[in-house]
């Protein structure tokens, strides 16, 4: 018998925060938080001039909102796989 349960998955369960687990994939994939960062702002940006929008139709301005939220997120996204392809492709050394 042993004297305590061992963990199913050692590897899954170490004593890590949930700090560093985020920082460690921030690190991984840096495209991430900026994809979110730019969804908040777009977000941000179009509630702020909500209320200056002037006689724009309610609808019009939150298609615009969304086109431009939707497209920061596809670029930073696109950003992301490029900058992968060019860490796996050209900068790592040729085996």
């Amino acid at each position: 018998m042993s004297p305590g349960p061992e963990p199913v998955f050692p590897e899954y369960e170490t004593e890590t925060s949930q700090t560093s687990k985020l920082l460690k994939k921030f690190k991984e994939t840096p495209f991430v938080p900026v994809g979110m960062a730019g969804f908040a702002a777009v977000v941000g940006y179009g509630l702020y001039k909500l209320k200056h929008r002037g006689d724009m139709k309610m609808s019009l301005h939150l298609i615009h909102m969304r086109v431009a939220a939707q497209g920061f997120v596809v670029g930073a996204i696109t950003c992301g796989v490029l900058y992968s392809m060019f860490r796996e492709y050209v900068v790592k050394p040729k085996e």
